[in-house]
C-alpha cells in the first residue's frame, strides 16, 4: 500500500523524496481540482528555478539571433547558417549522454552552478572578442560547440531538478509553467535581440546574455535540491550508462513515450526551416511578415501551457492528452501547408506551436511519474537525443521542398505525424490509459 506523506509547509519547498510509489498529498490530504494556474509557485525552490529559466531562456534566443546575424554579415553564407545551427545541436548526441550519468553520480545543483558559469564566461569573453574587433567565423564555432557541450549538460539537470522541488501532485503544473516561461520569452526574444543588435552591437548583445546568465547562476545558488538517491558512484560510468540504456530498453511505456517524442522532432518541427519559402513565395509577402510568423507559434505554445498549467488536475487520462495533442499538431500542420491567407496562416501556426507543447509537456510529465530518481538524470539525457536529430528531419524537409514545394512537404509532414500518432496509440495500449 502507497504511503501518504503530508505536506505541512504550504509555502516551502516540498522535495519528491519519498520513495518509490509514494503519493504526495497537501496538507488539507487532498489534490486540488479546478483552476490552479501557478500553484507550483508556492514552493520556493521552484520558484527559483522558474524565474531561472526565464533568465536562461531571454539570455538562449538573445545569442541565437545574434549569432545567426553576425555569421551572416560576415559570410553572406546560408550554408553557414545551417552549419552553425547543425553544431548547436550535435552536442545533444554526444555529450548528453554523459551529461545524464553525471547528473545522477554527482550534486545537481552543482552541476547546475558550473554549466551556467561555462556559459556565462562563454558569452561574456565572445563579446569581449567582437568588440575588440577581431571576431572571425572561427570563433562563432567554437563558441557555439563549447555552449552546445555546456546546453548539453545542463538541460538534463534541469529537468531533473522539477520533480526534486515540487510534490507530485504539482508536477503537471511545473512542468507546464516552465515551457510557458520559455515560449513567452521565444515571442519576445528575438525581438530583443535583434534591437539590442540594433542598439548596442553585437558584441554589446554577448554581455547581455552573460548577464542573463549571471541571474541564473543566482537563482541556481539560492536553491536548496534534496539529493539524489542514487548508487550510480558505487559502479563506473560506463555500466551507469549501460544501466540507464537497459531500463529504457526494458520499460515498454517510457521507450513508447521515448519513440513518440521523435516524431515531432524529425517530421513537424523542421517546418521552422520553411517559413522563408511560405512568406516569399505561398503568401507573397514582405519581409516583415516572417517575424509574425515566427512568433505565432510561440504564442499558441504559452498559451496552451497557461492552459495545461490551469486544468492539469483535471484531465484524468493524460495518455489520451498526449496522444490527441499529436494529432492535433498533424492536423494543424495540414490546415497551415494549405492556406494562402496570412490571417489564416497565423492562426494556423498558433495551433502548430500550442499542440506540440502540449504533447511535448504532457510527455515530460509522464516520464518524470513512471521514471525514479536514481535514474532520471540518465534517462532525461536520452529522452533529449531527439534535439541532436532535428537538423536531419531539416535536411529532409529542405529536400523535399526542392523537388515537391514548401506546401506538399509540410502536408506530407502533418499526415505522417497523425499516422504516427495513431500507430503508437494502437501499439502501447497502455499508453492511452494513463492518468
Amino acid at each position: 500500500m502507497a504511503t501518504v506523506v503530508q505536506d505541512t509547509r504550504a509555502l516551502a519547498d516540498v522535495p519528491s523524496a519519498a520513495p518509490a510509489g509514494t503519493i504526495v498529498e497537501s496538507a488539507a490530504g487532498t489534490t486540488r481540482r479546478g483552476l490552479a494556474t501557478f500553484s507550483s509557485l508556492r514552493h520556493r525552490n521552484y520558484r527559483y528555478l522558474w524565474i531561472g529559466t526565464l533568465f536562461m531562456s531571454a539570455g538562449q534566443w538573445v545569442q541565437q539571433v545574434t549569432l545567426g546575424w553576425l555569421l551572416y554579415d560576415l559570410t553572406g553564407s546560408s550554408v553557414l547558417l545551417g552549419a552553425l545551427n547543425g553544431l548547436r545541436a550535435l552536442p545533444f548526441l554526444v555529450s548528453g549522454p554523459i551529461a545524464g550519468v553525471v547528473a545522477d553520480r554527482m550534486d545537481r545543483r552543482r552541476l547546475m552552478l558550473v554549466a551556467q558559469s561555462v556559459l556565462m564566461v562563454a558569452a561574456l569573453a565572445m563579446g569581449g572578442v567582437v568588440l575588440g574587433g577581431d571576431v572571425g567565423v572561427w570563433h562563432l564555432f567554437m563558441f557555439t560547440l563549447v555552449t552546445g557541450i555546456a546546453w548539453s549538460f545542463n538541460q538534463p539537470v534541469r529537468q531533473t531538478l522539477v520533480p526534486s522541488v515540487v510534490p507530485k501532485e504539482d508536477l503537471a503544473n511545473a512542468i507546464a509553467l516552465n515551457s510557458a516561461g520559455f515560449n513567452l520569452t521565444k515571442v519576445v526574444g528575438p525581438s530583443l535581440g535583434g534591437l539590442l543588435i540594433a542598439s548596442v552591437g553585437a558584441g554589446g548583445n554577448f554581455l547581455v546574455q552573460g548577464v542573463a546568465y549571471l541571474g541564473v547562476l543566482a537563482m541556481v545558488y539560492l536553491m536548496q535540491v534534496p539529493p539524489a538517491r542514487s548508487d550510480a558512484r558505487h559502479a563506473s560510468a560506463l555500466a551507469n550508462l549501460k544501466e540507464g540504456l537497459a531500463y529504457v530498453w526494458s520499460s515498454p511505456l517510457v521507450l513508447a513515450l521515448m519513440l513518440a517524442a521523435l516524431i515531432p522532432n524529425i517530421f513537424a518541427m523542421p517546418y521552422q526551416a520553411l517559413m522563408p519559402v511560405f512568406q516569399k513565395d505561398v503568401l507573397r509577402a514582405g519581409p516583415e511578415v516572417l517575424g509574425l510568423m515566427l512568433a505565432a507559434p510561440g504564442v499558441g505554445a504559452f498559451l496552451a501551457m497557461l492552459f495545461l498549467a490551469s486544468v492539469a488536475d483535471v484531465f484524468r487520462y493524460k495518455g489520451w492528452l498526449l496522444l490527441g495533442g499529436l494529432v492535433c499538431l498533424g492536423i494543424s500542420l495540414i490546415v497551415f501547408s494549405q492556406t494562402t491567407v496570412l490571417p489564416l496562416a497565423l492562426v494556423a501556426l498558433a495551433f502548430v506551436g500550442g499542440c506540440q507543447m502540449l504533447f511535448m509537456a504532457t510527455t515530460n510529465t509522464l516520464l518524470q511519474l513512471a521514471v525514479p530518481d536514481a535514474l532520471r538524470g540518465r534517462v532525461m539525457s536520452i529522452y533529449m537525443l531527439d534535439h541532436g536529430l532535428a537538423p536531419a528531419g531539416a535536411l529532409l524537409a529542405g529536400t523535399s521542398t526542392h523537388f515537391v514545394g514548401a506546401p506538399t512537404t509540410v502536408a506530407f509532414m502533418g499526415i505522417i505525424v497523425i499516422l504516427l500518432a495513431l500507430a503508437v496509440g494502437w501499439r502501447v495500449p497502455h499508453l492511452r490509459s494513463l492518468a
